[in-house]
């Protein structure tokens, strides 16, 4: 006779073995009904690329009008603007490794009291919308299009190709942004390739064929080669080696690069002969950045940036294009304050050109006013102190520049001046929710020397040259999906 022990342990392993059938067979069962992941599951399961940007903007800048308009002996009228910026779109999930990408933009002005600079030359001395000339600049043009059309494929395990009309911020934008702060952003046509093969390391890889502009100009006289190869140090600290190879003949900028050389013949000359505003703008950028946040205990941390670059002719670009630039700075962070300063320095080639940044967000560099959205001839030194302060769902922010040349340069009435002058920036964010942001934003910029391009120019031309004082505000609302 089994004993009672022996009996259920019997009892018990049955029990097992029919519960073990029991589950195959249902997991059998799920299987088999279980239905096919579909192209349109990817639609539905996709990521919302939808936002909508409303803001007002106004500038007072001292100066004339442009020269060559009806506005050219009359001072600079406040450009006001109010505008919405519209984007609309969608990324599939996944499917069969392939994802896809469509997204639209609409800028509309609800008031356009300002020169939104849309004559095809991109920022720069004849950069002027003629019906609005007397009023100062906000390079916000009304505009619909599309924003980012791309596939991206991601058949190879920690990689991902992307083909089309795409968005590209890489590091912290100085050399490769979108522009974000302007309502139309800039946006780049070709493949990249982001891989992530190598532990704690990024690589990305791109060949763009066309650029649009912030001014909705598109540029398609060359390509641009794009090299960027990022190492974590640890979870906040990063190496970076770069290289971006930019074979555009034209990207607009001409004089904003070469400056207004003397005439020869009723014409600007460049001083190798090259017509300034035609002058080629191929060049390379090489570089090494290392930038990071370390933390020595959960309150107190170091922040640190030190980078170098070259930027020399290339693709046939003109041979004055030889200039260097470095990035060096640090600080502290306590708790939800920060404080650091930092010294930044765009090299001039002996006057003749400055080290120059034409795919980069150059809004958010030299300060916010955009005085020095291209390098005068003579370079820049920026050297400014930053403090920002996190506060609930407040964050605050302001910075101080003093903003000096690389070279002398000529100042208006005779003689030689080092120092183009000063800003201070102020900004408070408030995040409403996930969803809805607000932003309040100041910047004022105050004239030193009195810079002008050519000697001994006491005329009103001389005068044009001058970067003069200027106030801008801004108030931002967006909702974002």
């Amino acid at each position: 006779m089994q004993s009672n022990s022996s009996f259920t342990l019997r009892q018990a392993s049955i029990c097992v073995l029919l519960a073990l059938g029991s589950a195959q067979t249902s997991i059998a069962m799920a299987e088999e009904t279980l239905p096919e992941y579909t192209f349109m599951d990817a639609i539905k399961t996709g990521k919302n690329l939808t936002s909508f940007r409303l803001r007002y903007e106004n500038v007072n800048q001292d100066g004339l009008g442009p020269a060559g308009t009806s506005a050219a002996n009359n001072a600079l009228k406040d450009g006001e603007g109010l505008t919405l910026r519209s984007l609309i779109g969608w990324q599939t999930a996944p499917y069969q490794n392939f994802s896809f990408a469509a997204q639209m933009i609409d800028v509309a002005k609800f008031q356009d009291d300002y020169n939104d600079s849309t004559n095809g030359t991109l920022i720069n001395s004849v950069s002027n919308q003629t019906s609005h000339a007397e009023y100062a600049k906000i390079v916000d043009p009304d505009y619909t299009g599309i924003n980012q059309l791309y596939i991206d494929w991601t058949g190879i395990k920690n990689n991902r190709v992307r083909l089309g009309r795409q968005q590209i911020n890489l590091d912290n934008v100085r050399f490769i942004g979108d522009i974000g702060f302007r309502q139309v952003m800039q946006v780049f046509d070709g493949v990249s390739l982001l891989n992530k093969t190598i532990p704690n390391t990024e690589v990305f890889v791109g060949h763009m064929e066309r650029v649009k502009q912030i001014t909705t100009e598109t540029r398609d006289n060359g390509a641009l080669e794009i090299l960027n190869a990022k190492y974590r140090l640890s979870p906040t600290e990063f190496l970076v080696g770069y290289g971006y190879f930019s074979g555009f003949d034209d990207l607009g900028y001409g004089r904003g690069w070469f400056g207004n050389a003397a005439a020869t013949g009723g014409v600007a000359q460049g001083k190798n002969g090259n017509i300034n505003q035609n002058a080629d703008q191929g060049n390379k950028i090489l570089g090494l950045r290392l930038d990071g946040v370390h933390p020595f205990n959960p309150n107190l941390r170091a922040l640190y940036t030190a980078e170098y670059a070259k930027q020399t002719d290339y693709s046939g670009g003109d041979s004055r294009i030889d200039a260097h630039y470095y990035k060096l700075g640090g600080g502290v962070g306590i708790d939800n304050f920060s404080l650091r300063a930092d010294q930044e320095l765009l090299s001039s080639n002996n006057g003749q050109y400055a080290f120059q940044t034409p795919f980069g967000t150059n809004h958010l560099f030299q300060g916010w006013v955009d005085k020095f959205l291209t390098t005068p001839v003579e370079g820049i030194q920026d050297s400014f102190v930053t403090a920002t302060y996190k506060w609930g769902d407040f964050l605050f922010f302001a910075d101080y520049h003093v903003l000096k040349s690389d070279e002398r340069f000529n100042t208006v009435g005779g003689g030689f001046g080092n120092k183009y002058g000063t800003e201070w920036n102020t900004a408070v964010t408030y995040n409403v929710n996930p969803h809805l942001v607000t932003k309040l934003e100041y910047g004022k910029y105050t004239e030193d020397d009195h810079y002008t391009l050519l000697a001994a120019a006491d005329t009103t031309a001389g005068n044009r040259g001058r970067i003069r004082d200027t106030e801008k505000l801004w108030l931002t609302v967006m909702y974002t999906f």
